[in-house]
């Protein structure tokens, strides 16, 4: 049930048709696991947290680097060399204290993944690095669970959604293939557009409203403002989500 402040609160998506009071209920509901707190992680955890999403876990063993300061806004001045979950959870509790934060020091792998994303309701691939991505992929369909996937090089990004057993995956994507682990160039708008993005695909799945992007990789490109859609086809053979698997 909401409460009379949450009717107060979120009383401008309330308003909104498609999302009304049930939409905020199933929010209120929902627990969404994100998988990193920095680019892409910062702005989906704030714009999660704004909009009453029930319960957030964020794992992130990394510290503030001063140069994660043009795109990392849960992070400041202040927080250089201090634990990024630490720096979310005090950001997150300012912003929303009425919801659940919950944030972990350490690194995603095989033996702590299923256990990170058990009983959530929604994954949100925040990662920098293609073998974590691919290992939220696989416990994402292992536990029938949403993925909301983005990615950002320089002025470039994109977004996926993944519903397990019912579109195609990650690994049907990118084909398992793994490019060399190197610093990039980003500018912050970049992952603030493609977080945002994630957001908004996270809400529309637990409140049960839209079209998801199922199928559909979308691609920003901000220094001509373009979105463009490229059609993702399953693959019945694929290793992680098809007969192959």
């Amino acid at each position: 049930m909401l409460s009379q402040r949450d009717l107060e609160r979120y009383s401008r998506q309330i308003m909104l048709d498609d999302l009304g009071e049930k939409g905020q209920e199933r929010l209120k509901r929902a627990k969404i696991f994100i998988a990193g707190c920095g680019g892409l992680g910062s702005p989906v955890a704030l714009y999660l947290a704004a909009a009453g999403m029930g319960e957030i876990r964020i794992v992130d063993s990394d510290r503030v680097e001063t140069s994660n300061l043009n795109r990392q806004v849960l992070h400041w001045d202040g927080d250089v060399g201090g634990s990024k979950a630490d720096s979310a959870a005090e950001k997150l509790h300012k912003l929303n204290g009425e919801i659940r934060i919950e944030t972990i020091k350490e690194v995603i792998d095989e033996s702590n993944i299923n256990n990170f994303v058990a009983g959530f309701d929604g994954i949100v691939d925040a990662m920098d690095n293609m073998p974590t991505r691919y290992l939220l992929n696989r416990a994402a369909i292992e536990n029938n669970i949403p993925l909301f996937h983005g990615a950002v090089q320089g002025f470039e990004g994109r977004a996926l959604t993944v519903i397990p057993g019912q579109t195609a995956c990650l690994w049907c994507l990118y084909q398992g293939s793994v490019p060399p682990q190197e610093k990039f160039p980003v500018i912050g708008v970049t992952p603030a557009v493609i977080g945002c993005i994630q957001a908004n695909e996270a809400i529309k799945h637990i409140a049960g409203i839209g079209k998801l992007l199922a199928n559909r990789l979308l691609i920003y490109d901000g220094l001509d403002l373009q979105f463009t859609e490229i059609e993702v086809p399953r693959d019945p053979y694929c290793r992680q989500c098809g007969k192959s698997a």
